[in-house]
C-alpha cells in the first residue's frame, strides 16, 4: 500500500503516519487497535521486546571487541537500524564460535579442555528466538496429557507405550542412564530411582520420538543450525519440550498457575513434579490466545556456570564474563531449600521480580555424588502483582530494587561494590576502581 492509502485506511493524516514511520511519533494504543481491526495483525508484533532483546546482545558484541558504546548509542542502533544490529551480533557470534573451535582444537592437541561447544548456544538461541513456545509440540502434548486421568500420568503413559507401540517399561536398579530404549526388544528401561513425575517425563520423552518424530525432524531441519551436533541437541530439546507439555498440559496448568498465584511449590505438589520442572514449564506459557506471565528461567551451579536458560521475554542472560554476584540466584546456595525473592533493577532502568531456590539431582546415598544447582524464575515488575511472591512488597518503591547487571564485562555501573573488573573497552574510572582491580591491593 502507498503511504497515503495506509493513512486513509487507518484514519490518520499522511503527515502523522510519516512521522510514525520516521520514529518521530509513538505508535499509540488506538493506532495499534486500528491495525488489529483492519488487518487482523497481532499487536505483539509491534512490541518493543525485540528492540530490548537486541540492546544487551549488541552491547555484549561491541564489548567483546573493546568498543565502549554508550547505552544511548546502542539503543539508537537497535531502534533505527535493527538489521545492522543483528548483523553485528551475528558476526560476533560467528567469531566466538570460531574461537571456541580453535580452543577446542588446541585443547585436543595439548590435552586441555576447551570452552563449551557452540551447539549448546545455538539450541538455546533457537528456543530464545521462539520465545520458548513451540506451538505444534505444545498443542500435541496437551492433547495427549489431557486424555490421561489426573493422578495417573505415569500409568497412563506406560499403557500408551504398551497399547500403541508394543513397548514394555522396565524399572531397573542397575541402569546408569535415566532412560534407555532397547528398540529390538521393545523395552524402555528407566531408573528405579526416578520419582513418579520423573518416570512420566521420561516416558513422554520417548513418546515424543515415537509419535512426533516427523514434526521434531522438520523443526530441527528448518532451524538453520550449522552442524549435525546442534540439530541432534535440538531434537532432544524439542522432545523434552513435548514431554513437559504432556505432563503439564497447557490450559489446565495455566488455570492452576493463575488460581495459585504462580506459587511454584503448590503447583509442583499439585501436578506431582519437581520445583525445577515447574519453573521450566512456567517459562513456556506464551500461547498467543492464552498467555501466562512471561517468565525467564535460569539454572546455575556454584561456579556461576549457566546450564539452562530459557526466556519468554526480553531479559538478557550474559554470554560473557559470568553473571552478577548481587543476583539472588547465587545467594540461594547459602540458604538451601529456601525460596528467596528479590526485586532487581538492570542498568537500563527496568526492574524485575526474581524467585530463586536450590535443587538437587541424585540419590544422596553415602558416597554417591549429588548435583546441586540454583534455579531462578523472574518476570518484569509489571506482572509481579499476579504472583504470591509480591505480597507485602512495595513494588512502587524505587529504593527497594537491588542494582544488578548482566556481567561485569558489559555492565557500566561504575560504583558497584562487587565489580570484578572494568567494562570491556573502558579503563577504571576512579582511584577506587583502579585499586579494586589491582593485584595485591590489600583488600
Amino acid at each position: 500500500m502507498t503511504q497515503a492509502a495506509l493513512a486513509r485506511t487507518l484514519e490518520l493524516s499522511p503527515s502523522y503516519l510519516n512521522q510514525m514511520e520516521r520514529n518521530q511519533r509513538p505508535l499509540t494504543v488506538p493506532v495499534l487497535l486500528r491495525l488489529n481491526a483492519v488487518f487482523g495483525l497481532d499487536v505483539q508484533l509491534f512490541s518493543e521486546a525485540e528492540e530490548a532483546r537486541l540492546i544487551p546482545d549488541l552491547r555484549a558484541a561491541l564489548a567483546d571487541q573493546g568498543a565502549a558504546a554508550s547505552l544511548a548509542e546502542v539503543r539508537e542502533i537497535a531502534a533505527n537500524m535493527p538489521g545492522i544490529a543483528q548483523a553485528i551480533i551475528s558476526m560476533q557470534n560467528r567469531l566466538r564460535d570460531t574461537s571456541e573451535q580453535v580452543d577446542l582444537m588446541a585443547g585436543r592437541l595439548s590435552g586441555e579442555t576447551g570452552a563449551e561447544p557452540a551447539p549448546f548456544e545455538a539450541v538455546r538461541d533457537y528456543f530464545y528466538h521462539n520465545r520458548n513456545y513451540i506451538a505444534a509440540l505444545d498443542e500435541a502434548g496437551e492433547a495427549l496429557g489431557q486424555g490421561i486421568r489426573a493422578g495417573r500420568m505415569a500409568e497412563g503413559l506406560s499403557e500408551r507405550l504398551a497399547g500403541r507401540h508394543g513397548i514394555r517399561v522396565s524399572m531397573d536398579d542397575d541402569t546408569s542412564a535415566l532412560r534407555r530404549f532397547d528398540d529390538s526388544a521393545g523395552v524402555l528401561h528407566l531408573s528405579s530411582r526416578l520419582t513418579p513425575g520423573q518416570r512420566a517425563f521420561q516416558m513422554a520423552t520417548q513418546l515424543a520420538f515415537l509419535e512426533q518424530g516427523d514434526v521434531i525432524a522438520q523443526l530441527a531441519d528448518g532451524a538453520g543450525l550449522a552442524g549435525e551436533d546442534a540439530r541432534t541437541l535440538l531434537r532432544i530439546g524439542l522432545a523434552n519440550y513435548f514431554a513437559g507439555a504432556v505432563i503439564l498440559p497447557y490450559r489446565s496448568f495455566l488455570e492452576a498457575a493463575e488460581s495459585e498465584g504462580y506459587d511454584i511449590e503448590r503447583l509442583a505438589h499439585r501436578f506431582g513434579v519437581g520445583f525445577e520442572t515447574t519453573c521450566h514449564r512456567l517459562s513456556t506459557l506464551q500461547r498467543p490466545e492464552a498467555r501466562g506471565v512471561p517468565f525467564f528461567f535460569i539454572r546455575v551451579d556454584r561456579a556461576g556456570n549457566i546450564s539452562k536458560r530459557q526466556s519468554a521475554t526480553d531479559f538478557h542472560f550474559s554470554r560473557i564474563g559470568g553473571s552478577c554476584p548481587l543476583w539472588n540466584v547465587y545467594e540461594a546456595f547459602s540458604r538451601p531449600g529456601e525460596v528467596l525473592t528479590q526485586v532487581a533493577q538492570m542498568p537500563d532502568g527496568r526492574s524485575y521480580l526474581w524467585i530463586a531456590r536450590t535443587v538437587s539431582h541424585g540419590t544422596g546415598g553415602f558416597g554417591a555424588p549429588v548435583k546441586r544447582f540454583a534455579v531462578a524464575l523472574g518476570c518484569d515488575l509489571a506482572h509481579a502483582e499476579r504472583l504470591v511472591y509480591a505480597r507485602g512488597v512495595d513494588l512502587r518503591n524505587p529504593d527497594l530494587a537491588t542494582p544488578i547487571g548482566a556481567g561485569c564485562k558489559v555492565c557500566d555501573r561504575p560504583a558497584c561494590p562487587q565489580r570484578a573488573f572494568p567494562m570491556s573497552g573502558r579503563p577504571a574510572r576512579t582511584d577506587a576502581d583502579r585499586t579494586s582491580f589491582a593485584p595485591y591491593s590489600g583488600q
